[in-house]
């Protein structure tokens, strides 16, 4: 019998379980066997798997319309966008299909912006390393790692790669008369799960002021509650972007994303200046709204906090534990992690043949990134595994 798999284009190597379904925070194989689930399809399943009031916005909205393309109205993309600027700093949203695309339309905004206001000079984008902005030819090259660019051509121009936490690099490229954005991750998820520190996100904001640039922040990952906020930016008093963008758990695992800008960048963009098929399409609307009813509630919010606190120091114990293998604790509320002393590659392997999924991440970093639903009780079973993972681990 052939491989069934052999017609898929090799770039992922998956294991050998095949999920069958998932209810809550445990996906289940073919065989019925029950996995804890601490990555929820990289940060993606924020109200874990088949939540109760998403399937069913999901199934009256399918029985209804699928799709119209942008030359409609779609209501419920007017509420849900309604929705994203009553809660943040935007004025305006375009609705995308992925985290890359809304990336796309950031790094055109941002673009248009400067060109509409007389500054066609400005193009160039800030970036740094460790960072991960998707997978399209222009996103591997704002990213700018030499992984994702090898083999498809000469780099792109326009974006000016910084080592990160070089601040004096940074000043220099923020006062150049062809800088248009600096473009930063409030926590890299694919970079070792690292948060910036609030004065650095405080000193982003007045640098871009001064300078009359622009602010983009990727919130793809460590957006939508994942740190306790609605976005990891929340934290910081005075530190709202001029561009976000969103993806991941802004769908719940249905497949969207937003580009999220204030009024001065949005309105430059005008009928011709972007657009998207699928963006918007009343399927995701349904599912969208009811993700954002959930998650943008504070009450939510504030029990995303509370079991943050409490995976935290089961982390922290374990790193005590292990000093041997444990390096530190990273990353900030639900998007977290051990930084280990090698690499967890096959710790990854051994969690999961202990029936738990996490992920790994740049620079050594066992990362989970759990349903935002998670209980003390999912906490404990997760900490509990590991524990005897890493004493398993040979490293």
């Amino acid at each position: 019998m052939s491989d069934p798999r052999q017609h898929i284009m090799p770039v992922y190597r998956p294991p050998e379980q095949v999920f069958e379904k998932g209810e809550g925070v445990y996906l289940f194989t073919e065989d019925g066997t029950r996995y804890l689930d601490f990555i929820a399809g990289i940060a993606v399943n924020a109200l874990g798997h088949a939540h109760p009031a998403m399937v069913e916005a999901l199934q009256d909205q399918a029985g209804k319309l699928w799709h119209t393309s942008n030359m409609f109205r779609v209501r419920g993309a007017e509420e849900l966008s309604d929705k994203i600027c009553r809660d943040t700093f935007a004025d305006r949203v375009f609705f995308t299909n992925s985290g890359t695309e809304a990336v796309e339309c950031a790094i055109k905004s941002a673009r248009k912006y400067h060109w509409a206001n007389g500054n066609e000079e400005r193009v160039d984008i800030i970036t740094f390393t460790g960072a991960f902005h998707g997978r399209s030819l222009g996103a591997i090259n704002a990213g700018g790692n030499p992984k994702y660019l090898e083999g498809f051509g000469p780099k792109l121009p326009g974006f000016v790669h910084l080592e990160w936490g070089d601040h004096d690099a940074l000043k220099a490229a923020a006062a150049q008369p062809t800088t248009a954005a600096v473009f930063v991750e409030p926590v890299q998820g694919e970079g070792g799960v690292r948060a910036m520190p609030d004065a650095c996100l405080k000193g982003l904001r007045e640098l871009c002021d001064e300078h009359g640039i622009l602010l983009i922040y990727d919130e793809v990952q460590c957006g939508m509650g994942r740190t306790g906020k609605l976005f990891a930016h929340e934290w910081v008093d005075g530190t709202a972007p001029d561009i976000l963008c969103s993806a991941k758990g802004i769908g719940g695992g249905f497949p969207f994303g937003a580009c999220l800008t204030t009024e001065a960048v949005g309105e430059h963009m005008q009928p011709g200046s972007h657009g998207s098929t699928y963006g918007g399409n009343p399927l995701a609307m349904a599912v969208g709204n009811v993700v954002w009813d959930i998650i943008a509630s504070e009450e939510f919010l504030a029990e995303v906090r509370r079991v943050s606190g409490t995976l935290a120091q089961g982390l922290k114990s374990l790193a005590d534990s292990h000093p041997d293998k444990v390096d530190s604790v990273t990353g900030k509320g639900l998007l977290t992690g051990l930084k280990m002393k090698s690499d967890p590659k096959s710790l990854q392997g051994v969690c999961r043949e202990r029936n738990l999924l996490v992920g790994v991440a740049g620079a050594n970093v066992l990362r989970m990134a759990p349903p935002l639903v998670i209980t003390d009780e999912n906490v404990r079973e997760a900490t509990g595994i590991l524990d005897a993972a890493l004493s398993d681990w040979e490293g």
